[in-house]
Order: structure tokens, then sequence, then C-alpha cells
């Protein structure tokens, strides 16, 4: 028996080091390292993984939990000591943050499933993200799992995006495991740990919790240092200083999954991948059955009408992701997450089905977008000389493949090789166009737009709920500036344990927060903390004030010289520096005044055959100020473009001749 297996995973193994050489071309929006790595095994590691517990069909011997909480509260750490304790190898810090944006950042972007054992049980761990952009991945994987870990920082007590992601929680009947995160920290008492409790009962009962949901159990944690306790300390004994309690309440509260396998197999897709060698790999929870490699299975997709078949074919692969790693399985039953291949159709959203049935699962329900922005092909002067992907053709086709593998983001094709891109915020927005940029697409981007509803002929607009904290002596200017974005106070006090600093709670048109990032960070010299998730439809509050100044738009073609910038350094603020290309309509600074300004950045110094003791080498410039993507996004006025490139970020003029632009401005004004 031995020889064969050796020679079956010998030659799976050649086929998918031969494959893995096409990686660098992969476009998935999801990582596939970790399949890569397994792949890439050598035999004797593959049979190694191959005496790990093997996967049982019984489905009470699983468990199904997602990992929530608001940013930065100690998601990803918890799952680096959760792999750790369950024996898992750990390659790095964060290692479920597989994406290299992910790594860059320090925040997750899209959701990860992986499993571990504890104690002759399976659990299924989903990983989400924290940011209210990326709301779309909790709510489209929390219908996979039967309990959550709702994360919350002790110090700072639950914010806007606990509230979001415990609600979507509460939604689906799941009963929450509180674990109170950095009680290690010398500002987290026992009683500030009890007011963190207070304040989540109250949330909890607010989101209309049930008597059931309402009795949590509570655990205390620090993430980093890699221990949880059932009651409150901050130096556990030696002996208990891991994650064993934790993995124990988890065995104890999250209930099996109710599950059937004599029923006919069925699976919804919420997760896909792509890979050159397997196809499409479709991750998902088994409704019901049993599903073997070889089976003939359909793919559905729910309509108006009914469902309607859109594939049948063959389960060519079928894998689980344990602990950092990818293993292949022979069946999974009803109630575990796993990976299949095989299907070429079917996309997240659809249901995985054995032959004979013929009703698609219902879609999960996601919240809708917020905001758009409008994605169209580089026609500047200098398009073309730092990308290779430049047709509205593949720029549609690279939008619509991001679409399918995100439902969060809407894509609507435009006229003359535009697309309208919906989205739930900047952020969301910013990371697909960083993404693009980075696979050598050169865009041109509009300001986002908020999406306004109307309902009984009244216009209503998207608010946000604000959570800011800041030192007290910019408290004054934090609410001068958001007084003229339309945002309204609903509660202000002082952050317990920390003298000096201020809590606001802030209503606002998401409109308004738009770019205000930037803002808020330079008001705040850095020492300020803004949390934002979307809270409901309201009554549109009217124009914003003046939140931005002129810009200074170059009306020359050519290289821009220090001696021209020299003379408009006392005119605003300048984005550029000398060397770069500019060209007719591109914006080359902020002016200091609210009305634009037309200037020659490209202005040589005359020569004549005069002597001059000053030469272009002793001007001294001020350092530019260089726009981040975010800030670009937030910064640009409704008759402006971003211009992407794989190499540059500039800002210019939806109308590049200043000739009509001041007639169009002159039309507009009568």
């Amino acid at each position: 028996m031995a020889g064969p297996l050796l020679r079956s995973l010998w030659s799976n193994t050649t086929r998918r080091s031969f494959s893995s050489s096409q990686s660098s071309h992969l476009k998935s929006r999801f990582s596939l390292s970790s399949l890569r790595s397994f792949s890439a095994a050598t035999a004797s590691t593959a049979v190694a993984a191959s005496g790990a517990p093997s996967s049982s069909l019984d489905p009470n011997r699983l468990r199904n939990v997602a990992v929530i909480a608001h940013v930065d509260h100690g998601k990803t750490t918890l799952m680096d000591r959760i792999l750790r304790q369950c024996g898992a190898d750990i390659p790095h810090e964060r290692a479920m943050d597989s994406i290299n944006l992910e790594r860059e950042r320090g925040i997750t972007i899209s959701s990860k499933v992986t499993s571990v054992f504890w104690k002759d049980n399976e659990l299924n761990m989903v990983d989400t993200p924290g940011h209210a952009d990326f709301g779309g991945e909790v709510e489209r994987v929390v219908g996979m799992v039967e309990g959550a870990i709702l994360v919350v920082d002790a110090g700072e007590g639950p914010l806007a995006q606990t509230k979001f992601v415990l609600a979507k929680a509460l939604k689906y009947g799941l009963r929450p495991i509180l674990l109170l995160n950095k009680v290690d920290r010398p500002s987290v008492s026992e009683e500030r740990c009890d007011e963190v409790e207070s304040l989540v009962f109250d949330l909890f009962a607010n989101l209309g919790a049930t008597e059931e949901q309402l009795d949590f159990p509570v655990l205390y944690a620090s993430a980093k240092e890699g221990w949880a306790s059932s009651t409150y300390t901050k130096e556990p004994p030696a002996d208990a200083k891991n994650m064993s309690q934790l993995l124990d309440a988890v065995v104890k509260f999250v209930p099996p999954p109710k599950a059937n396998l004599d029923e006919p197999f069925l699976m919804l897709v919420s997760m896909m991948e792509k890979d050159f060698y397997l196809g499409r790999i479709l991750t998902g929870r088994v409704s019901s059955g049993v599903v073997r490699v070889g089976d003939k299975i359909n793919g559905l997709r729910p309509t108006d009408s009914g469902s309607e078949k859109i594939e049948e074919a063959k389960v060519v692969k079928l894998m689980k992701k344990k602990g950092t790693t990818i293993v292949s399985i022979d069946a999974a039953g009803a109630g575990d997450i796993i990976c299949m291949a095989g299907l070429t159709a079917p996309s997240i959203g659809h249901t995985v089905a054995s032959v004979e049935v013929t009703t698609a699962l219902p879609a999960v329900e996601l919240d809708p977008p917020t905001i758009s922005m409008t994605f169209g092909v580089n026609d500047s002067p200098l398009a073309g000389r730092d990308g290779t992907q430049l047709t509205g053709g593949k720029i549609g086709d690279r939008l619509l493949a991001e679409a399918e593998t995100n439902l969060a983001i809407n894509v609507i094709p435009g006229l003359s090789e535009s697309f309208e891109v919906q989205g739930r915020g900047e952020l969301q927005l910013g990371i697909l166009i960083e993404n693009m940029r980075r696979e050598g697409f050169e865009l041109s981007v509009s300001p986002p737009k908020v999406m306004y509803k109307t309902e009984n002929k009244q216009k209503l607009e998207p608010i946000e709920e604000v959570i800011i904290e800041i030192n007290e002596e910019h408290v004054g200017l934090v609410m001068e500036a958001l007084s003229h974005r339309r945002a309204e106070v609903t509660d202000m006090g002082p952050v317990p344990g920390n003298d000096g600093r201020t809590r606001l709670t802030l209503t606002c048109p998401s409109r308004g927060l738009v770019g205000y990032r930037c803002v808020f960070s330079s008001d705040t010299r850095g020492t300020g903390f803004m949390h934002r998730a979307f809270l409901k439809y309201e009554k549109y509050r009217g124009p914003l004030g003046n939140v931005r100044k002129g810009v200074l738009v170059s009306m020359g073609y050519g290289t821009i010289t220090s001696h021209s910038l020299m003379g408009l350094e006392a005119r605003g603020t300048l984005f550029v520096s000398p060397g770069l290309d500019s060209y007719d309509g591109m914006i080359i600074g902020e002016h200091s005044r609210d009305t634009d300004l037309d200037v020659n950045p490209v202005k040589a110094k005359e020569l004549t055959n005069i002597r001059s003791a000053n030469k272009d080498e002793n001007v001294k410039l001020s350092p530019p100020r260089l726009l981040t993507l975010e800030e670009a996004i937030g910064y640009v006025a409704s008759d402006e473009l971003i211009e992407v490139t794989p190499k540059r970020i500039r800002l210019r003029k939806r109308c590049l001749d200043v000739t009509k632009r001041k007639s169009q401005s002159k039309r507009a004004k009568d």
C-alpha cells in the first residue's frame, strides 16, 4: 500500500510544483500561499500531514467558530496563539494575514478559515476583518458558524465596529463568547473589566439579544502573551499560561452543527479562490449529506422564479485547511467547512449540491453599498508610460472578476469604457485600486460619491456613527472641523483610566467623512483615534461647509523646474518636486486661498551672457506634500480625477484645457 500511495503523492507534488511557477500571474484576491506550500512539499511531509487525526464525518465532533471584533482589538494575534496552542507551525506573526497588503498595513482585509484539533474535537475557526469597509466579509461568513468569540479591548471597551459585527452575529442566532483582551496592560483593572462587561451587556440588550444570548460567558486574555483565563488575573500561573481555557469554553458553549448525513449533499459557497492547476476552489459549509471525491454534483443559482442549474461536474479534489496548510481529504460530512475543486461556473452565493437536488439555498443578504467611484481609461498626456494594462476591456474584466469574489462590491458598466464601482467606503475601494496598480493597470478614478436614497419623495443619505478619542486641547479644533461636515454630537465624556483624554460620539454623513481621516491626524498631531461604522439612512442634512481650499493647476507641458517652484512656494503647498513631468490641467499643489490658480511649473531660468552668482543648485525648496492613494481619494473635488499608474499617483482636472474650464465655470455661475 505504501508504494502506490507514495507514487501518487509524488506525482501530485511534481505537477503542483510545476504549476506553482505560474503563481506570479495569479489575479485572485485571495492568497494561495498555504496551498502552494502544501503542493510543493515533499512526499514525506505529505505522509506526516496525513498522520494528523482523521476528519470524522460525525458532526458532533465539530465546532464552527468566528472570531469577531473591532479593528486592532487583537483577533489575528489571538488566532496565532490558538494555532500554536494546537500544535500548528506558525512561520511568522499574523500568520493568517496572507495577502501582501495585509502584512504591509497590519490589517485584515479578507476572511480566512482554518481548523485545529483540540481534545478529540475539530474546531473550524474563521478570522474576520475589523474595519467597517470590509463588513461584507463578516456578513458572508457568519452564516457558516454556530458560535463566535467577541474580542473586546479591555481598555477601550466596545466601539463602533463592535456593534456592527455583534449585530450580525445576533441576527444569525449565535451566542457569542466575550473575550476581554489586553488585560495585562497597566491601565486595565478588575473594575475596568467589570465596567466593559456592563457596556457589552447593554450593547447586547440594545441589539435585541435573547435571554440565552444575554447569558454570555466571559473570559480574560492577553493574546500578545498567549494566555486566556476564566477569572480575572494579570499574571496566571505558569502551567495555565496558554489558551486551554478558551478552547475548552469553545467546546463547552458552542453547539455542534445541526446536520443530517443521510440527506442529499448541499453546500452554500461563501468564499472563492482561483488556481491555475485546480481552477476554481470553492469554500463553504456543508449543510447536509456527504460529499466524496468523484461524486457528480450540480451548481445551482437562485433566481426570481426559483433556481437555475448552471453546471454539472465531478468533484476533482476535496481539501481542508489545517493550521497554515491545506491537506487533501477523501470525504466530508454535513456541518464541516471544506474547499472543493472541479466546478468552473459557480461563485459566491451559489449552491453546490447532489444531482438530484434542484433547489438552491438562499443567498446571504448583504448591506447595500454606500459609496461609488467611476473607473476609466487613463487619457492623460502621460498615459502608457508606466503600465501594461491600459484598455477599457482589461479594466472591465479585472473589475468584474473582483465583483465575483467580493459580493460587497458592485460593478456597473458605463459610457466610453468607464465602470461605476460601488462599495462600503474609500478604504475598501482604495485597496482595490492599489491591487490593480500593482498588477500593471493605469486608471483614471473619479472622486467618491455617496449613494443616496429617495423614500416618500424625501432624499436620504447614509449616516455613520463616529467614535473619537483625543486629547483635551484638540477638542475645539476637531469639533469645528466636523461641524463643517454636518456632524452632530450624541455623547461626550472623559476616557476612563486616561487623564486628559476625551471621547466623542457623533453621527456624521458619509460624504462629510470622505477625506477627513488625514485632516484628523494632522489636527490631533497623530495622537487621536477615530473609528466609524455605517449606522442608518437619514434625511439629507444639507450642503457641506468649506472643507478644502483651491488648487494650483499646471498650464505647461514638460519637466518641472526648481526655478519655477521657488516662485510658487509662497502660493500654497506643493505636491511635486523638480524633475517630474507635468502637463496642462495637472494639479501640482494646494492654493492658499479658496480659488484655483493656473501656474506654469515648467518655466526655466532665462539664459543671458551675464554671469550670475546665484545658480539653480542653490535653490532650497520645502519638501513637497506627497499624497498617498487614500489621501488622494479623499482630497479630489467633483471636477477632478486621480491618475493612477504603477509608479505615480497624480491629481488632474477632469477638463485639461484651461480655456474650457473657465468657460464651464462661467456657465455654472450663470
